[in-house]
C-alpha cells in the first residue's frame, strides 16, 4: 500500500510540475536505440550458406529457405519425428498435419534426413533463415551462382533422378518423376569447382554428404501420399525471376518473429547469431537502451517470445516483467531500463505497434 501511494504521489508531482516532467534522467535522455541491425552477409558468406542446398530441386530449396526462418520449430519437429518414428506414410502425414508448425516445416517431414540435418546444423539453419529474411534477393542469386559453378565444373546435369534445365541465366532443377523426389548427395565444399571454405561449425550429415566432387543419389522419397495436404510437395516452387518462394501459387511470406525483418515491415526480435547465443545461454547483442514505460511493454515482450523463441522463454520474460515492475514501483526507473538492456531475447516493440494497440483498446 505504501508503495502504491508513493507511486501516485510521484505521478501527481510529475503532472503538476510539467517542466520537471520533461527533464528526464540520463538514461531517458540518451537517444533511443533503433532496431538491432542485422549485418548483411557478404557474397562469399551467402555462397557458403546456400552451398549445402543449392543443388536440391527447386521446391525443396524453397521449403528449406522458408523453414529456416523457424529454427525452434525445426528443433521441435525433429524431436517429434524421433518420438514418432513408428509412424509412416499417410498415418505420419495425418499426425504432422495436426501440428502447429509452419507449412514449410511440415513439408520437410517428407524428407527426414533434410530435417535432421537442419536440426544438427542449427547454427547454419539459423544464419540461413536470417539471410533469407533480410537478403532474399541475394540468397536466390547465390543459389543460381552456385548452380552455374557446379554446371561449369561438370557436376550438375540431368539424370534419371532429376531434370536440370537452363532457361537463359536461370538453372531449374526438377524431379524426373514428379511423384518421387531424390535428394542429391554431395560434398558442398568441392562440388562447385574451386573448393569453398567450410561454413563455420558445419557438420556433415550421413546420407546427405559424400566425399569427392561428384553428385550421387540415395533412395527416392515418394511425395504422392502428401498430395492431399496443404503443405505437400506440389504446393511449393521457386520463382527465380522475382526471387520469391512460391506456396499455393502465391508468394510465400514467413510470419516468424525470430529474425529482424527489414523487408516486410514486421517487428521482429533477433539475428541468427543472437538466436544461437540465446539457446546457448550466452549474452546477446540485442541489448536495448531505451526505458521501460510500463509492465505492459514487458508483457508484450513475453507474448512475442512465446510466439517464436525457445523453450522457457515465457518464463524468463514473466520473471523479468515481475522484477521490472517492482523496480518501477520503487521508483528505480533507470535500473529497470538497465534490466531491459540486458534482456537476452527482447522482442522489438515499435512505436507504431504500441500506438496501434492503444487505439484498439480505446
Amino acid at each position: 500500500m505504501y508503495r502504491f501511494v508513493l507511486v501516485l504521489s510521484v505521478l501527481g508531482l510529475a503532472t503538476c510540475a510539467h517542466q520537471e516532467a520533461v527533464v528526464e534522467p540520463a538514461a531517458y535522455a540518451a537517444p533511443v536505440a533503433q532496431e538491432q541491425i542485422s549485418v548483411p552477409e557478404t557474397e562469399t558468406q551467402l555462397q557458403q550458406l546456400v552451398a549445402p542446398i543449392a543443388l536440391y530441386p527447386d521446391a525443396l530449396v524453397s521449403q528449406i529457405l522458408a523453414a529456416s526462418t523457424y529454427p525452434t520449430q525445426i528443433q521441435e519437429a525433429e524431436g517429434w519425428m524421433q518420438q514418432h518414428s513408428n509412424l509412416k506414410g499417410n498415418e505420419l502425414a495425418q499426425e504432422v498435419d495436426k501440428q502447429s508448425w509452419d507449412p514449410s516445416v511440415k513439408a520437410l517431414t517428407q524428407f527426414p534426413s533434410v530435417l535432421a540435418n537442419m536440426q544438427k546444423n542449427l547454427s547454419w539453419t539459423s544464419s540461413l533463415g536470417d539471410a533469407y529474411t533480410n537478403q532474399q534477393q541475394d540468397v536466390f542469386s547465390a543459389v543460381q551462382e552456385m548452380r552455374q559453378r557446379a554446371q561449369k565444373a561438370g557436376n550438375l546435369k540431368s539424370t534419371s533422378q532429376e531434370k536440370v534445365v537452363t532457361q537463359g541465366q536461370t538453372i531449374v532443377i526438377q524431379p524426373a518423376n514428379p511423384e518421387v523426389v531424390y535428394v542429391p548427395v554431395y560434398d558442398p565444399w568441392v562440388v562447385y569447382g574451386p573448393p569453398l571454405v567450410i561454413y563455420p561449425g558445419w557438420v556433415p550429415y550421413g546420407g546427405l554428404y559424400a566425399v569427392g566432387p561428384g553428385i550421387s543419389f540415395g533412395l527416392g522419397f515418394g511425395v504422392g501420399l502428401y498430395a492431399g495436404f496443404g503443405w505437400g510437395w506440389h504446393h511449393w516452387d521457386a520463382d527465380w525471376h522475382h526471387h520469391d518462394i512460391v506456396y499455393n501459387h502465391n508468394t510465400y511470406i514467413s510470419h516468424s518473429t525470430t529474425f529482424i525483418n527489414h523487408g516486410h515491415g514486421d517487428f521482429t526480435s533477433i539475428t541468427g547469431r543472437d538466436f544461437m547465443a540465446a539457446l546457448a545461454g550466452a549474452p546477446s547483442s540485442m541489448a536495448r537502451h531505451r526505458p521501460i514505460s510500463s509492465r505492459a511493454i514487458v508483457q508484450r515482450h513475453s507474448a512475442a517470445l512465446t510466439m517464436e523463441a525457445w523453450p522457457g522463454a515465457s518464463l524468463l520474460a514473466d520473471s523479468r516483467a515481475s522484477q521490472v515492475a517492482e523496480l518501477e514501483v520503487e521508483g528505480s526507473t533507470e535500473a529497470a531500463g538497465s534490466m531491459e538492456a540486458e534482456e537476452v531475447m527482447a522482442a522489438e516493440v515499435t512505436g507504431n505497434e504500441i500506438d496501434h494497440d492503444h487505439a484498439n483498446n480505446r
